[in-house]
């Protein structure tokens, strides 16, 4: 019977992230679920990989108005051991005083704010861009049975709302756009990450050294470099390789 209820309310939820042409409307329904699994907050991150002199951040989240000036006051997203966490993990990560050993400061403040039970979710996808979805209340502690309960609702949420705030960061007018190396550019590109110059990427490949070149070139181009290591390290960032 749990199986069939979790199937019936991912199918909800996923026909509501779908429908969702505004950030707006797909933090209500984020909200929504959150609720539903007895959290009162919400909070949705994601990372994404370039520029590499900043890569840009994108939140969003119902705190109250004092929290979240106080988290950028303190600089916390620094310090946060759960984004930590999750630029380097998939595995959820529940809100302790062992995970906030090393940020006393933070942990301090957020249980004067009355955020004291949370649960986080990493994600991950193929453009290499980390996603971290937080669930908290003011009270109440985690036990086994909602463990068990919500984990594969958790999961599930997680992925499910990193791909549409994904899709709608995408969509805005602004957004990078997206980059399409072709089979020939990524194997050009991988032999040069292993150190190969385009005379021995020709050998392997059994092609002139001028079309190995000219495939770097494209990729070059797609990927808004200027040389050869940029565009491996811009390419292994957005996981085109």
């Amino acid at each position: 019977m749990l199986h069939y209820q979790i199937v019936d309310w991912q199918d909800s939820k996923s026909a509501s992230f779908a429908a969702a042409t505004l950030q707006a409307e797909f933090f209500e329904v984020l909200k929504t679920a959150a609720r539903e699994m007895g959290f009162e907050y919400c909070a949705l991150g994601l990372l994404f990989p370039l520029p590499f002199s900043k890569p840009q951040v994108f939140m969003m989240n119902n705190y109250s108005a004092a929290w979240q000036q106080r988290y950028v006051e303190g600089d916390y997203l620094r310090s946060d051991p759960t984004v930590a966490h999750a630029k380097t993990s998939s595995r959820p990560i529940i809100w302790s005083d062992s995970v906030f050993a090393n940020a006393q400061a933070l942990w301090d403040d957020a249980r004067d704010h009355r955020l004291q039970v949370g649960w986080a979710q990493p994600t991950h996808d193929r453009k290499g861009v980390a996603g971290l979805l937080t669930l908290a209340r003011e009270s109440g502690p985690i036990g086994d049975a909602e463990l068990r309960c919500n984990v594969i609702r958790m999961s599930w949420l997680a992925q499910a709302a990193h791909e549409t705030l994904a899709r709608l960061v995408d969509s805005r007018p602004n957004a990078a756009p997206q980059v399409d190396l072709t089979e020939r550019e990524r194997e050009v590109l991988r032999w040069t990450a292993d150190g190969k110059t385009s005379g021995e990427i020709g050998d392997i490949l059994n092609l002139a050294e001028r079309t190995v070149n000219f495939h770097v070139n494209n990729a070059m181009a797609k990927l808004g470099t200027a040389n050869k290591t940029a565009t491996v390290l811009r390419a292994a960032m957005l996981r085109l390789l």
